[in-house]
């Protein structure tokens, strides 16, 4: 019997492809990779280094709202004040605290007060809140401040809803 051609052959190739294509394939990727630099660069025209470093530093973006100075239990307190109160206040409404009046004062100015917490810690908008009472007792003036901390998880205390509450 006579064998016919076949189009197809029956055998599938073993060896895959041909190991002259593979070189004449490796042989091209390895010219065009050389090509990636620029040959002739024009006088209109400035390398991709030279142009970003002649570039001006970015600005960064300005949205036009001015950042708010941080609530205060009053005007009359400076900034040694404010961050001896500040202290106190993160202390007295830490929820693992105990809950008990955290007192601060400052020598230098005569100015002394405590924070006492009012409510267990609870979750409003994904912050950490906790409302309290605040003294501020100064050598002409004293008063009592009503109001809420919060603050993120990690994050630090801001004061929300500051109102003066009446003395007994």
């Amino acid at each position: 019997m006579r064998r016919r051609g076949c189009k197809y052959p029956t055998t599938p190739s073993i060896l895959g492809p041909h190991p002259r294509s593979v070189a004449l394939s490796l042989g091209l990727l390895t010219l065009l990779g050389g090509c990636s630099q620029p040959l002739l660069v024009f006088r209109g025209e400035a390398p991709a280094e030279t142009a970003a470093a002649a570039a001006p530093a970015e600005e960064p973006v300005v949205t036009g709202s001015i950042s708010k100075r941080p609530a205060r239990f009053g005007s009359d307190l400076g900034e040694e004040d404010w961050r001896r109160a500040n202290a106190a206040l993160g202390v007295a409404l830490d929820p693992q605290g105990n809950g008990r009046p955290v007192k601060w004062d400052n020598p230098e100015t005569g100015l002394r007060g405590s924070i006492n917490p009012t409510s267990l810690p609870y979750v409003s908008n994904d912050l950490i809140c906790r409302d309290f009472l605040a003294s501020v007792i100064g050598p002409e003036t004293s008063r009592f401040v009503r109001g809420t901390g919060c603050k993120p998880s990690g994050g630090s205390w801001e004061l929300r809803k500051l109102r003066t509450a009446k003395s007994a």
